[in-house]
């Protein structure tokens, strides 16, 4: 096991290294995103073919990862893209915080660090030998895939109220949006609660209780909410305040009656 995450780790690092010097060229640390969500359609694969466990379960694993993953990484691509070469606000932040490119260059390598830990439930479904699925297993990636479905329609509503030029400005309450101001972040954290419940049977399984836990605190804590609340209060003011008011930050819910 130990040789496959050193490996896994190798190929993050890598992965991560090229993508920082490609971002200094462009002067868009905004692939950052892209490449940390393509990393388990990376490794993920990798790990089913070299692992020794049971076919059905590490492909399992391993589609149901690589399809979250193609999903993210692909959106965020397109999405960085279209707006390149402006950056995205979470990273011009870090840039007053973090000015030259020598902070970065190591701030992408602990996502690489990260990103490798991420990939442990898909590791450990590819090492498990067990001849039978566990039905947690099939819970665990059930939810996951609702999470993902969830998820891309968050995308996809915000996505087609910002290609409406008459929103410009205004605060996307749309579907999803009217009932949590981030239900993309919750979906998101979902999925991971998802992969981490399916990999609970597997050897050493318990260790992947850590991706949920740490995508929660990525969310609420480092660049997910609170950046992304700041900079629409900054761009939209008592109109986003006014969302505040009404709708929750994460969990979707109905919103409430503005007084």
């Amino acid at each position: 096991m130990m040789t496959m995450l050193a490996t896994g780790w190798a190929i993050s690092a890598t992965a991560f290294l090229l993508t920082w010097i490609a971002c200094v060229k462009l002067k868009n640390y905004g692939y950052l995103d892209v490449i940390w969500s393509y990393s388990v359609a990376l490794l993920a694969p990798i790990y089913a073919v070299a692992g020794t466990g049971l076919p059905l379960r590490k492909w399992l694993f391993a589609a149901a990862g690589t399809a979250w993953s193609l999903r993210l990484g692909t959106y965020l691509l397109r999405r960085v893209c279209k707006h390149h070469p402006q950056e995205d606000t979470r990273y011009t932040t870090l840039r007053q915080r973090w000015p030259g490119p020598g902070m970065f260059l190591v701030f992408f390598q602990v996502q690489a660090v990260i990103a490798t830990l991420f990939s442990l439930p898909f590791l450990l479904a590819a090492l498990d030998a067990s001849s039978v699925l566990h039905p947690l297993e099939w819970t665990g990636l059930a939810l996951a895939l609702t999470a993902l479905a969830g998820e891309s329609l968050a995308d996809r509503q915000m996505a087609r109220f910002k290609s409406d030029p008459a929103n410009r400005g205004k605060v996307c309450e749309a579907g999803l949006w009217g009932y949590s101001r981030h239900p993309n972040y919750f979906f998101e954290a979902l999925l991971w609660v998802g992969f981490s419940l399916a990999a609970l049977p597997l050897t050493l399984g318990w260790v992947t209780l850590a991706c949920p836990l740490l995508m929660l605190y990525f969310l609420f804590k480092v660049t997910g909410i609170p950046l992304t609340e700041q900079h629409s209060v900054q761009s939209k003011g008592d109109l986003y305040r006014d969302y505040q008011r009404r709708v929750n930050a994460f969990v979707p819910w109905f919103p409430r009656i503005s007084p």
